[in-house]
């Protein structure tokens, strides 16, 4: 597993990435592949907002992208522009629920380095998936 101090790092340097003109609230994500690549994600804005991709999505979509599973997948970060916990929004939460094993650990880190950690289940209890189509 990653030391979470390179974690948190890596996360900052990926919410560098971000594309934030309309909020200015950078977010970086970073998967973090069993084979110990790292998978850097930030969120991209566009004015008609519905069209904007959270940062925990485009890392998870690059790894999917570059022939990743869920069974590669040991864990994803993100950072957030707050001196609060920044959590996965809903849409996040889903993919993370279909894309990502339920017990992957997902770290959270504020900008100055507190941090919490829950598993995808712990983020989206009773979550739907193939199994209620």
């Amino acid at each position: 597993m990653i030391e979470k101090k390179v974690l948190f790092e890596e996360c900052k340097k990926a919410r560098e990435l971000a594309c934030a003109p309309y909020s200015n609230f950078k977010v970086g994500a970073v998967v973090v592949l069993k084979n110990g690549e790292l998978i850097h994600g930030a969120n991209i804005e566009n004015s008609a907002y519905s069209l904007c991709i959270c940062a925990e999505r485009t890392a998870i979509f690059q790894a999917y992208l570059k022939g990743y599973r869920k069974n590669d997948i040991e864990a994803i970060g993100l950072i957030g522009d707050s001196k609060k916990i920044v959590t996965p929004c809903g849409s996040c939460r889903q993919v993370m629920s279909e894309l990502l094993d339920l017990k992957t650990p997902v770290y959270m880190f504020t900008v100055d380095g507190k941090e919490l950690v829950q598993t995808v289940e712990q983020l989206i209890p009773f979550s739907f998936d193939s199994e209620n189509l």
